[in-house]
């Protein structure tokens, strides 16, 4: 493999995060444009909108205590965006008086960060994050997982497996690396 800059699970391509193009097509996924999430029981999904250009920035998906924030964004077909993005997550971390380290996590490289937490009345609080991503090919898909699964092990699993049957959607349309691809609001059941 000379392409040595995307970082992935060596199966991806089977067991996910996937592409559009290696997404089973009779599952009922649920799409929301870049991104496309297969229901299941408990999951409650709640998309982040940028207030003032009304845009869909994220995915949130809640699940097995814990949550899970999404972003595609398109990436140049050979190099991956995983290893920027981690340095530029760990200089912000560090910037707001928080900890980091990097670790080998089942999707691959991933962060672990402490961060300080404006909590109001009682003082400030430390919440953590565990940061992942995965390149794909042409997009990569970025994660932030809080609650549950920052330390316990069944729900990092659970909410590892659903950021796994995850499908992005990069479309064909050119995009500049690092663009978010964009999220829609998901059609209304039944007029599919």
């Amino acid at each position: 493999m000379s392409d040595d800059a995307k970082s992935a699970p060596a199966d991806r391509a089977t067991a996910g995060p996937f592409d559009e193009s290696e997404a089973n097509p009779v599952r009922p996924y649920i799409d929301l444009g870049g991104i496309k999430v297969l229901p299941r029981e408990g999951l409650n999904l709640r998309l982040e909108v940028e207030e003032q250009t009304k845009r869909i920035v994220a995915v949130g998906l809640d699940y097995a205590g814990s949550t899970l924030q999404v972003q595609p964004f398109a990436a140049p077909r050979s190099t991956g965006l995983w290893e920027e993005t981690r340095e530029q997550i760990r200089q912000q971390v560090r910037q707001q008086g928080g900890r980091v380290e990097e670790r080998e996590g089942p999707l691959g490289p991933e962060l672990l960060a402490e961060v300080p937490v404006m909590a109001g009345a009682e003082g400030s609080g430390k919440r953590l994050a565990r940061f992942v991503g995965v390149d794909g090919p042409r997009w990569f898909l970025r994660g932030v997982i809080g609650g549950a699964a920052t330390n316990d092990v069944d729900a990092a699993a659970q909410v590892e497996d659903l950021f796994r049957s995850l499908v992005v959607v990069r479309g064909g349309s050119p995009m500049p690396p690092r663009d978010l691809i964009p999220l829609k609001m998901p059609a209304t059941p039944g007029s599919a």
